[in-house]
């Protein structure tokens, strides 16, 4: 039942790099176009804009889960590095807890703003609900909850393959060694 679960939470994990990726990759070309409507052509367009900080706000808050999976989340532990062991575990619970709290709070009232301002629209792009660019919100919540809950029952998953993948390619071209190989 547990790798069942982190297998799934894997292919959530895969989904939000994707999108994420997807998400930034995107944004940087609608951008440019921006630009060149307006400066080169005379004419400006006024979807990149919009389309463009939606896309931030769906790289911020699904690229947030996958980071606090990986373990690559911003963290300032200068007062917690000074505490004992103990009481550094005690506060990296109450970490955790806590964002699960957020994340809570994040879906809930994530969920509430989307259908409070569901039938309004972007003046830009008329036929996208304001809803719709507010859904990000509670989706990351969601999927940071997941992995927020996956740390607290089954620990950081920051070293598993899934995750450090890119760390596994570097070390065998190193030695030159294909990571299915493994070192010898």
């Amino acid at each position: 039942m547990k790798e069942k679960i982190h297998l799934t939470l894997d292919a959530v994990y895969v989904g939000c790099i994707w999108v994420a990726g997807i998400a930034i990759t995107v944004m940087t070309l609608i951008i440019p176009w921006g630009i060149f409507a307006r400066y080169v052509l005379g004419s400006g367009s006024q979807w990149p804009e919009p389309v463009a900080i939606l896309l931030m706000v769906i790289f911020t808050f699904v690229g947030t889960a996958a980071s606090y999976r990986a373990g690559s989340h911003i963290a300032v532990a200068m007062l917690t590095d000074r505490l004992p062991p103990t009481a550094q575990k005690i506060c990296a619970q109450a970490v955790h807890v806590l964002m699960f709290i957020m994340c809570v709070f994040m879906t809930v009232w994530g969920i509430d703003l989307c259908i409070g301002t569901w039938n309004q629209s972007i003046s830009e792009i008329p036929w996208m609900p304001v809803g719709l660019t507010y859904s990000p919100v509670p989706i990351g919540g969601v999927l940071t909850g997941l992995f927020v809950l996956e740390h607290i029952f089954f620990g950081s998953q920051a070293k598993r393959a899934i995750v450090t993948y890119d760390q596994q390619i570097e070390e065998a071209h190193a030695i030159n060694v294909t990571p299915s190989q493994g070192a010898t």
